[in-house]
């Protein structure tokens, strides 16, 4: 287990650059999520880290070593991919086993860290099938075994849990957060879906064209986004925005260009008792929540969320009201002012 710096790191493909000029420190123990939107350089950053991709410039610093220019057998690092990448013809025990085998490690040796990772992952039932008896999320376990057993100073995840369904991905998110309880090793994990990031991490970083938009706990990011880029990637469903002129009888910092309010900080209220009105468009009843979409003329289309049943139908004319203290104020470069 150890902690990770990179140090003003860039990648460049020829004269196009990816990452530009990244700072980070990630703490002994800690699981950090890199997401962003394809093409931010999540995966580019996190394949640095794990030597699979040159660093151009900068530094990478796995504990206390200057790790840039050591090739990835040489970093410690376990890497994960979406891609289980399992041999097919071997069984559980000997795809866990493989990397230590391969080491040159003794039998006894190798047996007892296998019979170790799979307690951990709860495939003792499991050890001598082959892969396609298995199901995804099973295969999955199987990939993080052989991770497990290596005894890694980090491990690192790039979407392990895109290969697989709703159902599957809900059972290895809690899978992978049992895991990190019970090794506290240090982990970054690559994910597109936020669900993965808000539920997993315990500090989110969010990418944009490969700078740092923001980095911080998951409360802090949906609670205090720095700029609009994180306070519309951050949260399902999105952060409304409107230009600041669209509400009335809201005091606003000087220099106020656009206000973001989360869908379920916005009250529904009579046509004209809110800071502004919309007709109803369209509502999704989704059990516990219902979210009510709304046009609003200048200020376009706004969701709201109550977790109520709703009276409204499609073409209801209301009114929109929202507590002053949860608007999210963005001056003109679209960073947050309070």
């Amino acid at each position: 287990m150890s902690s990770i710096k990179l140090n003003a790191v860039e990648k460049w493909f020829g004269e196009v650059q990816v990452i530009k000029g990244v700072d980070l420190e990630i703490s002994e123990g800690e699981f950090v999520i890199f997401v962003g939107p394809s093409g931010c350089g999540k995966s580019t950053l996190l394949r640095m880290i794990a030597g699979l991709e040159e660093t151009s410039r900068g530094q990478i610093m796995i504990g206390d070593r200057d790790a840039t220019a050591e090739p990835p057998s040489k970093r410690g690092l376990a890497m994960v991919f979406q891609s289980y990448a399992l041999y097919p013809h071997m069984s559980v025990r000997e795809n866990v086993g493989f990397p230590l085998k391969s080491a040159g490690l003794p039998k006894s040796e190798v047996d007892a860290k296998v019979n170790e990772a799979a307690r951990v992952l709860k495939l003792d039932d499991y050890m001598d099938r082959r892969p396609k008896d298995l199901s995804g999320g099973q295969r999955q376990r199987v990939a993080i075994g052989r991770s497990i057993v290596r005894d890694p100073t980090a491990f690192l995840f790039d979407e392990p849990l895109s290969n697989l369904d709703a159902a599957l991905r809900v059972e290895m998110r809690y899978e992978i957060a049992k895991l990190h309880q019970t090794l506290k090793s240090t982990m970054i994990y690559v994910t597109h879906d936020q669900v993965e990031a808000m539920t997993l991490a315990d500090r989110i970083v969010v990418l944009e064209f490969g700078k740092i938009a923001q980095v911080g706990t998951p409360r802090e990011l949906y609670e205090r986004p720095a700029n609009l880029f994180v306070a519309q990637f951050i949260g399902s469903p999105r952060m409304n925005v409107v230009p600041a002129t669209a509400l009335t009888g809201v005091m606003l910092p000087d220099g106020a260009v656009s206000v973001g309010m989360r869908p379920e900080h916005i009250a529904i209220v009579p046509a004209g008792a809110g800071q502004m009105d919309g007709t109803v468009d369209v509502l999704e009843y989704l059990g516990a929540d219902t979210f009510i979409i709304l046009s609003c003329g200048s200020a376009g289309q706004i969701t709201v969320r109550v977790n109520v049943n709703s009276d409204l139908v499609s073409g209801d004319s209301v009114g929109l009201a929202v507590a002053s203290e949860m608007l999210h104020a963005f001056d003109a470069d679209g960073q947050a002012m309070r």
